[in-house]
């Protein structure tokens, strides 16, 4: 295991209440590297959260904790609850079956607004409400205009 010297992504992103585009980009383009070759092996994450990338001495992105994560074939689903609810997918949150890259699909896209706007898209601090954003994808508007807007 290599040593993440800068720590987790969550405290880098702490400290700067948002990202620049440009350092998003940086971010985000290693993390659908890394989640694109755990797909393309058959291994699906289920934990993609802030707190599970870590950064090395040169800001460059480690993937961690694949303790939740499983092998995966496109045509058997899933069944299994697990993540972290601000990150959970619609199939995760409504206890739907699934294949898997769906699910990381999903917290890609959560990710990206947090490093885009430096918030959570979802409130989360009552479940029942997270629940229902999550399901009828029901996020915060943004107030910051970016280019990553449509993408997200």
């Amino acid at each position: 295991m290599e040593y993440a010297s800068k720590g987790e992504l969550y405290d880098y992103i702490s400290e700067r209440r948002r990202l620049s585009e440009r350092e998003t980009r940086h971010f985000f383009r290693q993390i659908v590297s890394a989640v694109h070759y755990c797909h393309k092996n058959g291994v699906v994450h289920r934990d993609l959260k802030l707190e599970n990338i870590l950064l090395d001495d040169n800001c460059n992105i480690k993937i961690a904790d694949f303790g939740l994560s499983n092998l995966y074939q496109k045509d058997k689903f899933l069944q299994t609850f697990c993540g972290s609810p601000l990150y959970a997918s619609p199939e995760i949150v409504n206890g739907r079956p699934y294949r898997g890259p769906e699910v990381d699909s999903w917290a890609l896209g959560v990710l990206l607004y947090t490093l885009v706007y430096g918030t959570m898209p979802f409130d989360g601090f009552d479940h029942k409400n997270l629940i229902r954003q999550i399901s009828s994808g029901e996020y915060r508007e943004p107030t910051q205009p970016s280019d990553a807007r449509g993408l997200i």
